[in-house]
């Protein structure tokens, strides 16, 4: 069993309104290497919460933290013109919350962020932090 500190939110960089599931992402990732999709969790426009690698195997998400958080994604990021923008869909806030809570159940003591607290990147275009700090 991994010890689990972290809970790292992330974007995919795709534009508001772009459709993508578990399957493009992997492809993306394993196009760039990886051996299968880097984050744990990635949720859908309608709200759909995907499983992507298992929670047991380290993910591909964030460099230096990967062996000790699960990486969450959800669809979206950019807007039209490809600027960072929180694009969250009503149904991805409320399906993010309820994973995010469903992950502090069984990992109580870790803690949420954005990947931008790790990376030169506006991923995932809103403040993670902040906005989950009461959970």
């Amino acid at each position: 069993m991994r010890k689990i500190d972290m809970i790292i939110v992330h974007c995919t960089a795709t534009r508001e309104g772009g459709y993508f599931n578990t399957a493009d992402v992997d492809r993306w990732h394993r196009e760039r290497g990886f051996k299968e999709i880097g984050y744990h969790y990635l949720i859908g426009l309608g709200g759909e919460i995907w499983k992507g690698r298992d929670e047991e195997i380290p993910g591909a998400h964030t460099k230096g933290y990967n062996s000790h958080s699960i990486g969450v994604c959800y669809v979206g990021g950019l807007d039209t013109k490809n600027r960072p923008r929180d694009t969250r869909t009503v149904a991805q806030k409320a399906s993010l919350l309820k994973l995010l809570k469903e992950l502090k159940k069984r990992y109580p003591a870790a803690t949420i962020h954005g990947h931008k607290e790790f990376a030169a990147k506006d991923c995932p275009c809103f403040d993670a932090k902040e906005e989950y700090k009461d959970l």
